[in-house]
């Protein structure tokens, strides 16, 4: 299912509004920093930047009704989605540069809308430790960067629900978790119920990257739009420290660069999400320059050193 190199659009969302740290408004800068435009450049695609998004600035106040800033969330969410949404119509793939995981809401929310328009299926890959299936009436906190996946599901407040001009904005079926590793009691009863498919790190360890990877791009056809949203703390934070949530036991770096080369195996990939990158917690930017390592793989880059089908029989 090869395609032609596509024509990329970077769109930076610089704000940490759902998030309960501070920092993450910063992960777009870091990422150019890192060089991710010209690295892509580097395997013949095409990048245009479309620089920062603007919007509220924190207010870093309590929740209000079990959510957090949820107006600033909307208004976020609202320019993302027609940053995103804007791309697809044309025909570009969407890089969002996070910000925190909140922004998902509005991007998915695009695709979804995108998808439904141009008779597309929809399979979104969530790389992340969390489930993010939380809601205002489970999480004290009330930070909307653990509640996108509920969100999208249709459940949560109606200004993010609607987003895609259609509640759910996604099905369940459609979503793929992997690398979750942290999940609160609530949210996982949540999870079970809606019936997502969640390959966490005991399935990982149990039965391979390769083996979950394989299931969780199974189905895809030429007709699939691939949605990849990597909240970079996927990755075991020992190498990968900028970031506010961090969890033990996620993915080594060989792990992570074969889910990434196996996503660019499909050939399917039309929009990505990189989000929690914290460069306040970061050491010399490693963590970007890692994120930017594996996006590299998303579009091209492989230490395959064979033939493309030799390993098979």
């Amino acid at each position: 299912m090869r395609r032609m190199k596509p024509q990329v659009s970077l769109i930076g969302a610089p704000t940490d509004i759902g998030a309960g740290s501070r920092g993450a408004s910063m992960g777009p800068e870091a990422l150019r920093v890192a060089q991710l435009q010209p690295t892509l450049e580097g395997h013949g695609v095409q990048v245009v930047d479309r620089g920062n998004l603007s919007g509220p600035a924190n207010p870093w106040q309590p929740p209000v009704d079990g959510w957090r800033h949820l107006p600033e969330v909307v208004q976020w969410n609202r320019a993302v989605h027609d940053a995103v949404l804007a791309e697809l119509q044309q025909q570009r793939l969407p890089i969002v540069l996070g910000g925190d995981h909140c922004l998902a809401i509005g991007s998915i929310s695009a695709v979804a809308r995108h998808c439904r328009t141009a008779g597309r299926r929809l399979r979104v890959l969530w790389l992340d430790a969390h489930a993010d299936f939380n809601t205002h009436t489970l999480t004290p906190s009330g930070n909307l960067h653990g509640m996108p996946v509920a969100c999208l599901c249709g459940h949560g407040p109606q200004a993010l629900i609607a987003l895609s001009g259609q509640v759910p904005a996604i099905q369940p079926k459609w979503l793929r978790q992997l690398g979750i590793r942290s999940v609160d009691a609530g949210e996982k009863r949540l999870v079970h119920e809606a019936g997502l498919e969640v390959f966490d790190m005991r399935y990982v360890d149990e039965m391979g990257m390769r083996h979950a990877m394989e299931l969780a791009l199974a189905t895809l056809d030429a007709n699939t739009h691939l949605h990849v949203s990597f909240d970079v703390d996927f990755l075991d934070p020992e190498i990968a420290p900028g970031v506010a949530t961090t969890v033990r036991g996620g993915p080594s770096y060989r792990e992570a660069q074969l889910c990434m080369e196996m996503i660019a195996d499909t050939g399917a990939l039309a929009s990505l999400d990189v989000m929690e990158l914290n460069p306040a917690l970061d050491v010399r930017n490693r963590t970007a320059e890692l994120a930017v390592d594996l996006i590299e793989s998303l579009f091209g880059k492989s230490t395959l050193m064979r033939a493309a089908d030799s390993h098979r029989r």
